[in-house]
């Protein structure tokens, strides 16, 4: 159930990627190589984990999410049942998720939102100065 779940996070980000005339190759052999990396670090701090080692900071996990390897994380969550009863952790996983899900949304959109997210905080930047 996971893999469908994870395959319907994509659908978006992939439409969003086809509609700019990226190449696949790159972005997905990018993709695959992040998450690949992220559910190995996931991995071996679940082992860390488990023999009372030191572990690998949350900061560095989600820096790793962030950076593409959300859906790696998505699944190394779920298969190996880490990290996804920490509430704390968990608000911000989704964040990223959801982050990226609106960034692809909003480019179908020709940046719609970003831009008026920015207008509307332009006369706050301004009036500071």
């Amino acid at each position: 159930m996971s893999v469908v779940v994870l395959i319907g996070l994509l659908v978006l980000p992939f439409i969003t990627l086809q509609r700019g005339g990226v190449d696949f190759k790159s972005v997905g052999a990018y993709g695959a190589v992040i998450s690949t990396i992220t559910y190995w670090v996931y991995a071996r701090d679940k082992r860390r984990a488990e023999e009372g080692e030191w572990r690998v900071p949350e900061a560095s996990l989600h820096l790793l999410e962030l950076l593409g390897g959300w859906p790696g994380a998505f699944l190394a969550q779920r298969r190996l049942r880490h990290k996804c009863s920490k509430r704390s952790y968990q608000i911000v996983f989704w964040l990223i998720v959801l982050g990226y899900q609106f960034a692809a949304y909003d480019s179908l959109q020709n940046w719609q939102y970003s831009r008026a997210a920015f207008d509307w905080l332009e006369p706050t930047v301004n009036h500071q100065k």
